[in-house]
């Protein structure tokens, strides 16, 4: 009879100790602050990238004129040594992203996969300023896409059609 008392006690005291330290994460996660929002973006400027591209590049290189402030560029780059590659990503108010990839790649087929992350061509096209954009859906991303000679323009992102169509509307060639 002894040794079951002695059982019990440990068996209180194990169950003693897991309220204690409940008790002390739930004081820790109330009293602590935590931030589970997003991180604020920021801003990038790709004025420099812009002209530098547009010297460089084999092809008239895309970038919007006269978007509104809810659009935020947030990342830019140009890689001359991967077919001309351009590249700028902007984000909305709303947590949307919309980037343009241009590039001078022989196999648009496989530049068109990367830059749209798997969509895949629809039938339906549309006429922004006078050129034929192809829709692409069923990826990551939904895109319109340009080929014109000299460069392949891809304008992708999670994005609605309405958030791309105002993108390609916004870009001059340059």
């Amino acid at each position: 009879m002894a040794g079951s008392n002695g059982k019990q006690k440990t068996v209180r005291d194990m169950i003693l100790s897991l309220a204690v330290i409940g008790i002390a994460a739930a004081v820790i996660y109330v009293f602590v602050p935590h931030d589970d929002s997003a991180p604020d973006l920021k801003r990038v400027d790709y004025r420099v990238e812009l002209l530098t591209a547009r010297r460089a590049a084999s092809y008239p290189v895309a970038a919007p004129e006269g978007l509104s402030q809810k659009w935020k560029a947030t990342s830019v780059r140009f890689r001359g040594d991967e077919s001309d590659a351009w590249h700028l990503g902007f984000h909305t108010r709303d947590g949307e992203y919309v980037q343009i990839e241009q590039s001078a790649a022989r196999k648009r087929s496989a530049f068109i996969e990367e830059a749209s992350q798997g969509s895949e061509a629809t039938k339906t096209t549309q006429r922004i300023d006078g050129r034929t954009w192809t829709r692409y859906s069923g990826g990551r991303y939904d895109a319109l896409v340009l080929t014109e000679k000299g460069a392949t323009t891809v304008v992708a992102g999670t994005g609605s059609f309405a958030q791309l169509t105002e993108m390609a509307r916004a870009l001059k060639m340059a």
